[in-house]
């Protein structure tokens, strides 16, 4: 737990930051756990009918008139986009049992942490997201294969299975990687939502 600390640190931090947010462990009117991130109204359109997969889904609460609820993911594969990296970061720490198993594809930089009472390294893909006192945490997962890592600060794609694993008597979410492709073109390394 103490080589976690930080980075479960950071996303707590993430979520109290917010200037309106539901309460932690707050659960919506279906009995799932939802994250609320404030977007602009949609403008209706008369032409436009929207259609959910979900028909029955609850209507965002009055204190959060603008929040999105993530839906739990359909398919094998979760595309974590730029627009909504922390949220959907969040929800996956949230919600592991929703995603265990499927194959995560993100982007991010290349970092390590080590341990300082282990030695143990860890690698991870991060994005720079808010804290209290500016961009000073991050969001991103750890990542393990059997080849080698990238250069530190590297942008790079990460595509795997998100697993979980026991160490020290507690358990770790981490992604187990099929690919990792160090990319030319680096995309928003400070994300907001």
């Amino acid at each position: 737990m103490k080589r976690c600390a930080p980075l479960l640190l950071s996303f707590f931090l993430l979520m109290g930051c917010a200037s309106t947010s539901a309460p932690a462990g707050a659960r919506n009117a279906a009995g799932t756990q939802s994250i609320s991130v404030p977007t602009p109204a949609p403008t209706p359109s008369p032409d436009v009918v929207q259609e959910t997969d979900a028909p029955d889904a609850p209507a965002p609460s009055p204190a959060a008139p603008h929040a999105v609820v993530l839906p739990a993911p359909v398919g094998n594969v979760v595309e974590i986009k730029e627009k909504l990296f922390i949220a959907q970061t969040n929800d996956i720490y949230l919600n592991a049992e929703d995603y265990l198993g499927k194959t995560l594809r993100y982007e991010g930089f290349f970092d390590e942490y080590v341990d300082e009472f282990t030695g143990n390294v860890y690698r991870l893909v991060l994005r720079n997201g808010p804290g209290c006192c500016g961009y000073d945490q991050t969001a991103g997962f750890e990542v393990v294969w059997d080849k080698d890592y990238p250069t530190l600060n590297d942008w790079v794609e990460a595509t795997g299975v998100l697993e979980t694993y026991d160490e020290d008597g507690a358990s770790y979410l981490r992604v187990r990687l099929a690919s990792l492709n160090v990319l030319d073109v680096r995309g928003a390394e400070y994300v907001e939502n």
